[in-house]
């Protein structure tokens, strides 16, 4: 089988880049709302944004240990394939290059219209064609040249950070509401409703595990990885958590779910409309970076699919650019896929859809951490998940929890999640066979 080479460009700056460009996103500015509403109290609210992050860095302190032991391009699809078995790797694979990538791009650039319409009155299907437009761009520029996906991931981050400190800073400081209180102004205060909370925290917290699909394109792979993976989610938890009080310092948790975007409003109520403007126009290079991050690592992981054959149209698919050496085809059928769910969805439905499904593989992700400490010797694994058990029992007791109590608020979503999910094993046995 001849592999298409990707070129190795990609050094820790940027690794780390890539983490905190794609966790801080859109779901930092759009889910503070849904958050505190099902959380039912600001005080739970909060918890909520901690647990997520506890959540997410026990997980991803796991799976930099086995990033690490296999720097592949792929990420995940990759660990459970080899640890699972194919069936598991091709299930992850499917449901990343169907919905999971192409939809949370969708998510993101709906979400980057919806914030353009701040300065330019924009009606719905205006929005759905800056959206589309935005998403072209990007196509055009990952498919020149990984460095300028690369390059345009380290800005944005930058970029996408003077809002968020700008918010923390001047909210802590100028909050007059101070609300954090257990006291409940919306009743959802039960321990699913904190579920579904800690949920939509998972959204904002998502995309940390992006890099490890680009461990290919790494220089240092096995060093890089799991420092950036593990900063990346450190330094993102703390952040989360001071903005979402910054938040409720300046306006009761009440008028945050009211609203159809608090931030927005909170920024101006800082800042003035001027300052506002600023603000806003950060929150749009933070979606628009993170759109980006999502937009390049997802479409390796058709490519790492179409190199096994474990794709339709995997002649397609596996073929680098011969001028670029990128993975041209993969981020056009990404593309196409993003085009489609921009013109079908709304941010929450697509965001809530992705993360159940994903969480479903994250904690099998997680689990991989007893087989590979089997099959692996010591000497072979650079890095080692500390407190183990512990880190991934916490990664694996929490995720499972989410998915529960998932279930249980949003039956429809997580059915149709799992049926987008089962509907890849016809596929898989076909490709099996044929191949």
């Amino acid at each position: 089988m001849t592999k298409e080479k990707l070129k190795k460009s990609i050094n820790l700056v940027e690794a780390m880049a890539i983490v905190i460009g794609m966790i801080i996103g859109s779901g930092i500015f759009l889910k503070p709302a849904v958050v505190f509403s099902n959380a039912g109290s600001s005080a739970l609210g909060i918890i909520a944004w901690i647990a997520g992050g506890i959540i997410s860095l026990a997980s991803a302190l796991t799976i930099a240990e086995i990033a690490a032991a296999i720097p592949k391009t792929g990420g995940l699809y990759i660990y459970l394939r080899e640890l699972f078995g194919d069936i598991w790797g091709f299930l992850l694979g499917w449901v990343q290059t169907v919905i999971s990538y192409p939809a949370a791009v969708a998510a993101l650039a709906i979400a980057f219209a919806g914030f353009a319409s701040f300065f330019v009155p924009l009606n719905d299907i205006q929005q759905k064609f800056t959206a589309g437009g935005i998403l072209i761009f990007l196509i055009v520029m990952n498919i020149i040249a990984t460095k300028f996906g690369g390059i345009i991931q380290t800005i944005s981050t930058v970029g996408k950070l003077i809002p968020v400190f700008a918010i923390i800073l001047f909210g802590l400081i100028k909050g007059q509401s101070h609300d954090i209180t257990f006291t409940a102004v919306k009743q959802a205060s039960t321990s699913m409703g904190l579920g579904a909370a800690i949920l939509g925290t998972l959204w904002a917290y998502d995309g940390w595990i992006g890099v490890t699909n680009m461990a290919g394109e790494l220089k240092n792979p096995k060093r890089d990885l799991p420092k950036s993976i593990i900063l990346g989610v450190i330094c993102v938890m703390g952040v989360y958590v001071l903005f979402n009080i910054a938040l409720v310092n300046v306006v009761p948790m009440e008028q945050i779910i009211n609203s159809k975007n608090p931030v927005s409003d909170i920024a101006v109520k800082l800042f003035g409309s001027k300052g506002g403007a600023l603000i806003v126009a950060g929150m749009m290079i933070s979606v628009f970076g993170t759109m980006n991050g999502y937009l390049m690592t997802g479409a390796r992981v058709p490519f790492a699919m179409a190199e096994r054959k474990e794709i339709p149209l995997h002649k397609y698919l596996g073929k680098s650019h011969p001028k670029f050496q990128t993975p041209t085809n993969s981020l056009l059928l990404e593309g196409l896929l993003a085009v489609i769910y921009i013109f079908s969805g709304s941010f929450d439905t697509l965001s809530d859809l992705i993360m159940f499904v994903l969480w479903i593989f994250f904690v099998v992700g997680v689990f991989g951490i007893f087989v590979l400490r089997k099959k692996v010797s010591p000497e072979k694994r650079p890095y080692k998940v500390p407190l183990y058990p512990i880190t991934p029992l916490v990664g694996i007791l929490g995720g499972s929890y989410i998915l529960v109590s998932t279930i249980l608020n949003a039956p429809l979503n997580s059915f149709i999640g799992i049926g987008i999910t089962l509907l890849g094993l016809p596929v898989f046995y076909y490709l099996k066979n044929h191949n």
